[in-house]
């Protein structure tokens, strides 16, 4: 499985969501809604969610193992750092 392609909407509120991030696998499944949450311990990914009866909020759609868990938040951070960047650049020339 790859990551074909990584697309950021960043938050501009302050709140502890950063951005909400779609990805495309192999050019052919989309995950939409991974949110960049910005937690005690530093940036985090967290998958698509929905409440439940119960009130907890169950993940809609997630890895597997650790290994691609890690793999895909790897790659969201790197691609939201980038951005972050892009933005900063943008607001320097201004």
């Amino acid at each position: 499985m790859q990551i074909t392609d990584v697309r950021i909407r960043k938050v501009t509120k302050e709140s502890k969501m950063k951005a909400v991030v779609s990805i495309t696998l192999d050019n052919e499944f989309v995950v939409h809604d991974i949110k960049v949450i910005e937690g005690e311990k530093g940036l985090f990914i967290a998958m698509p969610s929905r409440k439940a009866a119960d009130g907890e909020y169950r993940d809609i759609a997630h890895p597997i193992n650790s290994e691609t868990r890690d793999k895909i938040q790897r790659m969201i951070l790197e691609r939201y750092e980038v951005a972050l960047l892009e933005v900063d650049d943008t607001e320097a020339e201004a």
